[in-house]
């Protein structure tokens, strides 16, 4: 990893929360002196998103760039999520991030691994024969929607209205959903990003794993990118469990993100 594949996993991320946000039905982006929201403004947590706008060095910085967040979200009584990339803060101050961040509410709820390929790794096995259909209407929406709840333990309606908006899925973004036995069962979307093919909402129902849906989506999704783009290069931030499909992909970690979240006020 270097200095600079650091830079770009932080703002590659935060470039396509921002992306999520302005085509969003109420999303709004701001960039503040102490931290950057690109919030959805919608019911699911994590598409309401602050980051860091650079590394930070005392816990001075880092509390005010919480409270700075704070001071955005809790009016609005949404959940959120402040994500701190862990090379972007020094090892004494990360363990003291979770006291700083308690009286906001925020706890360490995900940890996320940036990773990056110049170009991906031939297959390792053969991939599972499915029907994948660009997502270009409200079906596909849907879909792409009620798959990433239902893999992230969200209610199918908080899904909906995060991802089931037209302008997620047009221009600068394409969305895939792959169907086995007649059932949407994997998803992935591939935003463009300046350069770079940024990946996101991929997901596989707990019935369709293990068969190599995930990475069959991806590689028809990053083909699209190639194809309409000329890009190559593809970043993303995966789970836990995405993370060795990742690797088989060609895929290398870059640096580590905490996602500290806060739950929705009382009375929205």
């Amino acid at each position: 990893m270097s200095i600079d594949e650091i830079h770009e996993s932080n703002v590659r991320f935060h470039d396509s929360w921002r992306f999520f946000a302005r085509n969003s039905v109420a999303g709004e982006v701001h960039d503040l002196p102490e931290v950057c929201v690109a919030s959805s403004n919608v019911s699911w947590s994590m598409m309401n998103a602050a980051f860091l706008p650079a590394p930070v060095e005392t816990e001075e910085v880092l509390e005010r760039a919480a409270a700075a967040a704070a001071r955005y979200f809790v009016p609005r009584r949404r959940g959120w999520m402040l994500a701190l990339c862990e090379d972007w803060v020094p090892a004494r101050l990360r363990e003291r991030a979770g006291a700083l961040f308690a009286p906001h509410g925020l706890k360490l709820t995900m940890v996320a691994t940036g990773m990056v390929a110049e170009r991906l790794a031939p297959p390792m096995r053969p991939l599972p024969l499915m029907d994948i259909r660009q997502t270009k209407d409200s079906r596909g929406r849907g879909d792409i929607a009620d798959v990433n709840a239902l893999c992230y333990d969200v209610p199918v309606p908080v899904g909906r209205e995060a991802f089931d908006v037209p302008g997620l899925f047009a221009g600068d973004s394409k969305g895939f959903v792959g169907y086995r036995h007649g059932e949407a069962a994997t998803s992935a979307a591939v935003i463009r990003v300046d350069d770079v093919a940024y990946i996101a909402m991929v997901a596989t129902l707990p019935s369709h794993r293990k068969l190599g849906c995930a990475e069959a989506v991806m590689r028809h999704a990053l083909a699209e990118a190639k194809q309409a783009w000329g890009i190559e290069r593809t970043v993303l931030h995966a789970t836990p469990v995405g993370l060795p499909v990742y690797r088989r992909m060609g895929y290398r970690p870059v640096t580590r993100f905490l996602f500290y979240m806060a739950a929705p006020q009382p009375g929205r």
